[in-house]
């Protein structure tokens, strides 16, 4: 069991599928984590009571009690204001408006909480543990459900006027497009997405177009996830392997507005899609440097996350641990955490 002067935080990573929660230290080393499935569908009580319920599990296996934590960091999906703790609203949490989670959960646990987005959240574990370890300006990128982000500027998050900056999944690509769960047309996501890729697929395949992709769908058009398209791709589907190349085209897209507005040293790129690799991400380099400014593309160079689906969970304890001023400083950088 740690000593009592140990610092430890709980990291509450909450998806609109998953709660991830550990228990974490200073150094990032994580001492357990907790996996659950988020009811998102039975609405934020029942939410809560999950966070409660992993919280508990995950403390249990660190062999501490809830009186051992310094503080508890939550980052969760949608329009987040840290400052009031609240999530705002969230296309992933169907029915949360104005939620004041921070408060919910500190009323619960009895111990100070900080609310953040979670890409935000995911960046700071990039910056603090990972790939962007060093780097000043550069961009975090989450490829998965949807599309999240944070912006580190000169070493510090970016967050905005109400801290709700890099929603960079909802920037419109086609105005003309599918709408998304925001209310808009177009977005990032609706385009680039793993939900995208087996939306596509499946339109594909109802239009009669032939592949292998439902082998590994159970036979059910409702049942195409970008697994089973990648899965196909890989036995060598020309349908799997062109609808990979369009999403990517799209992510390319994305990835060059992204460079000609924030010049970043470095892009780091995570979230379940990015795992197919080469197939999906070389043709979104490219597109991203035939469309960005020759300069600035030749200025970033992208790297993937190196906390892989970790990143969340650790940057929601870091965003905690900067807030009670318990998490070093990188060499050199006399900055205020917040």
């Amino acid at each position: 069991m740690p000593e009592d002067s140990t610092t430890l935080v709980l990291g509450v990573d909450l998806g609109g599928t998953k709660i991830l929660t550990a228990v974490i230290d200073p150094q990032g080393k994580m001492l357990s984590r907790d996996h659950s499935v988020t009811p998102a569908r039975k609405g934020r009580e029942a939410v809560v009571e999950s966070i409660l319920e992993s919280t508990h599990r995950a403390l249990a296996r660190a062999n501490i009690s809830v009186g051992s934590l310094t503080a508890v960091g939550i980052g969760a999906p949608g329009l987040v204001d840290p400052v009031a703790g609240m999530v705002l609203t969230s296309p992933h949490l169907p029915g949360w408006r104005n939620v004041p989670l921070r408060d919910l959960v500190e009323e619960r646990l009895g111990k100070q909480a900080f609310l953040i987005n979670d890409a935000n959240a995911a960046a700071l574990g990039e910056l603090h543990f990972g790939a962007a370890r060093g780097a000043r300006n550069f961009i975090y990128v989450t490829v998965s459900t949807g599309i999240g982000g944070g912006i580190v500027i000169d070493g510090e998050l970016y967050s905005g006027a109400t801290g709700a900056a890099g929603e960079v999944g909802h920037m419109t690509i086609d105005d003309t497009g599918p709408p998304c769960n925001c209310g808009n047309r177009g977005c990032w996501e609706t385009l680039a997405s793993g939900t995208a890729l087996a939306r596509e697929a499946r339109q594909r395949i109802e239009a009669g177009d032939r592949t292998s992709i439902l082998e590994y769908a159970g036979g059910d058009t409702a049942k195409v996830t970008a697994q089973a398209i990648h899965s196909a791709a890989i036995k060598g589907d020309r349908l799997a392997r062109e609808l990979i190349t369009r999403t990517g085209y799209y992510i390319g897209v994305g990835l060059a507005n992204l460079i000609n507005i924030f010049n970043p040293e470095l892009i780091v790129i995570g979230g379940g899609l990015s795992n197919i690799g080469d197939i999906l991400l070389q043709p979104a380099f490219k597109v991203a440097g035939e469309r960005a400014y020759r300069e600035t593309f030749s200025a970033v160079r992208f790297a993937s996350a190196g906390l892989g689906r970790d990143s969340g969970v650790l940057g929601a304890a870091a965003f905690a641990l900067r807030a009670m001023r318990q998490l070093p400083c990188e060499q050199g950088d006399e900055t205020e955490l917040l």
